[in-house]
């Protein structure tokens, strides 16, 4: 009845009229009579007749039944309203014949379907044509806008699939996770320094989005930044295995194969996860900030508690650790991709993008305290477009769907969750035995940072006077001598950190008088790694190829002198590169500079 209450009359059972009413009941007892169009004149007897008997049994009163007579049968069949068509389709396979009240802010839902189907035009002018969105009310843990996909009615280019329940690559989505997972268990500080230079693990090489390197970086500002190499190097010391399962816990049920396959890849978009479970695991690290009871079941898509999956546990154990997660997250800074300070909305959400191995899936979550918004875009065929980032697609869709949304407030902080600790203020860690006094800094950590990484940048070296050697005090001679605190990076960091920070100050070298007792690491491999396997593939006219083997040296101006398995093959200055091409197996490459320092790395070439 309600059906066809909407297909005729354009309204639900609940508000028929008498004359409406009495319509739909004599339609069934005369099937040819269902269109409108033809026999219009014996629908209406039929139908006053019906009205006449309700008359004649005092079911309607004498004015009623005027009113009724009056009133005219509707020209043409309404088309069936088609708000959240996913949803109701999700519903109905999982609740057929059931009658339900969504939990969909009905207006809200039309205005999102509108921003979604603005951007979809601008989008597809680049092919890019499949667009997903979520908006959530976290307060009550209901949905209250579900656009599973846009252009529902077109039947093409994969519109009717539903992309919220759809597995896709995750990209850098999954990277917030990691970093609250760590700071919960003490095994990074918030503004810890990281390595941010060219890496091989095993032969995964991974490079950050821009395919620049900073050397080192704090990493709530590689968070910020979704510096890629960071994200790699923090997954390694906490490791795949833990980092899997804590994914798990926090409800990717995508996650269906062991933890060893996905590798240290995991975290770069390896693995695949649906819009709804992201989503989820999001809320659930909001709500850790809010302290509020764990949920105990996915978002609500129907009132009366009727709810998809219960048993839901909460990963994010530890408020403080997720507060200082949003918070690195409100100060997104990816100039590599857009620059944020032209976006119209102004208010403060915490926010995360992430973008797909071969531009395939753009993705973007934001929340504040009181709403969270998913949004994906990408070709439901898998099909990848130049352009589809989630910073240049999804971001900004977000972004204009938070402003359908009224103002939040922003996550009261934590205190009880939270420590004070002082840090070393460039390098991140706890402070050091050798840390001046100006680099203390009082910052809030969880409360399992007491046990963090100590400083061990900052060195106790004796300079000259003019702070151009270091010296010994039996060697210092007519330079004077005095002991200071000096920040000191390794050399292959070192070598891309000063790129971006021209005040750093690398080591003085020795003076003349005490170069014989001079030590220290003054020379690091940036390619190979230490026992990687290098693979060397073949060109296109089918020599050979050869790999790049790179080395950083304090002194910009060193001769370095290269050995690989004992012969010489030459001499570098300035910039340190050497091409190699080795035969298959195990190799030692020897470097040595013309103050005698040398450094030797293993590797297999296959």
């Amino acid at each position: 009845i309600d059906a066809a209450a909407w297909r005729y009359f354009g309204h639900g059972a609940w508000s028929l009229s008498w004359a409406e009413s009495a319509t739909l009941a004599v339609l069934p007892n005369s099937p040819s009579l269902m269109h409108f169009g033809r026999n219009r004149d014996a629908l209406l007897t039929k139908r006053n007749r019906l009205l006449q008997k309700l008359l004649d049994n005092g079911t309607i009163s004498e004015t009623d039944y005027r009113l009724a007579t009056a009133e005219p049968l509707p020209e043409n069949p309404h088309s069936l309203p088609q708000i959240a068509p996913h949803l109701v389709t999700r519903l109905y396979l999982s609740q057929p014949g059931t009658h339900v009240q969504s939990t969909i802010d009905k207006s809200l839902q039309l205005q999102a379907d509108n921003v979604l189907e603005r951007w979809n035009t601008e989008f597809s002018q680049n092919h890019i044509l499949n667009l997903a969105a979520l908006i959530v009310d976290l307060e009550k843990n209901e949905v209250i806008s579900y656009i599973g996909n846009v252009n529902f009615g077109k039947q093409q280019s994969g519109n009717q699939v539903d992309i919220i329940q759809s597995s896709r690559s995750t990209g850098s989505i999954l990277k917030p996770f990691l970093y609250c997972a760590m700071l919960q268990e003490g095994a990074l500080l918030p503004g810890e320094l990281l390595p941010d230079i060219p890496i091989n693990v095993g032969g995964f090489s991974p490079k950050n989005f821009s395919l620049q390197y900073d050397g080192a970086v704090h990493a709530n500002e590689a968070l910020a930044r979704s510096l890629n190499v960071p994200s790699v190097v923090s997954l390694r010391r906490y490791g795949v295995p833990k980092f899997y399962d804590f994914l798990k816990k926090a409800g990717l049920t995508t996650l269906n194969r062991p933890a060893d396959y996905y590798g240290l890849s995991l975290i770069l978009g390896g693995a695949e996860g649906t819009l709804w479970e992201v989503a989820n695991a999001y809320a659930d690290m909001a709500n850790a900030v809010r302290t509020v009871a764990p949920r105990k079941e996915e978002f609500s898509l129907v009132h009366e508690g009727q709810d998809y999956r219960g048993g839901r546990v909460n990963a994010f154990t530890d408020a403080g650790a997720a507060w200082l997660t949003l918070e690195a997250l409100t100060n997104v800074n990816r100039p590599e991709e857009i620059d944020w300070q032209f976006i119209p909305s102004m208010r403060r959400v915490a926010w995360k993008t992430g973008t797909s191995f071969g531009f395939r899936d753009a993705w973007a979550v934001g929340v504040t305290p009181k709403y969270l918004v998913a949004v994906w875009t990408g070709n439901a065929s898998g099909e990848g477009r130049p352009g589809l980032t989630g910073a240049r697609t999804s971001a900004r869709v977000m972004f204009d769907l938070f402003n359908l949304l009224p103002p939040t407030s922003w996550f009261e902080t934590p205190y009880n969750h939270l420590t004070e600790v002082v840090v070393c203020r460039e390098s991140g860690c706890l402070v050091g035995l050798h840390c001046p006094p100006s680099s203390a800094d009082t910052v809030f950590a969880p409360a399992n940072a007491v046990q963090g990484s100590v400083c061990n940048y900052h060195q106790r070296v004796h300079v000259s006077e003019d702070e151009r050697y270091r010296v010994y005090e039996h060697c210092a001679v007519g330079r004077g001598i005095r002991p200071v605190s000096w920040f000191v990076l390794p050399p292959s960091w070192e070598w891309y950190y000063k790129q971006q920070h021209p005040t750093y100050r690398s080591l003085p070298p020795f003076s003349p008088e005490c170069s014989d007792g001079a030590s220290g690491e003054v020379m690091q491999f940036i390619y190979p790694y230490p026992n990687s396997v290098i693979k060397i593939t073949r060109q296109l006219d089918g020599s050979r190829g050869k790999a790049v083997f790179e080395l950083a040296h304090r002194n910009p101006s060193a001769r370095v002198f290269w050995h690989l398995d004992n012969e010489y093959l030459g001499e570098t200055a300035d910039v340190h590169q050497m091409e190699l091409s080795p035969e298959s197996g195990a190799h030692g490459l020897t470097v040595v500079d013309e103050m005698g320092n040398s450094l030797t790395i293993r590797f297999k070439v296959e």
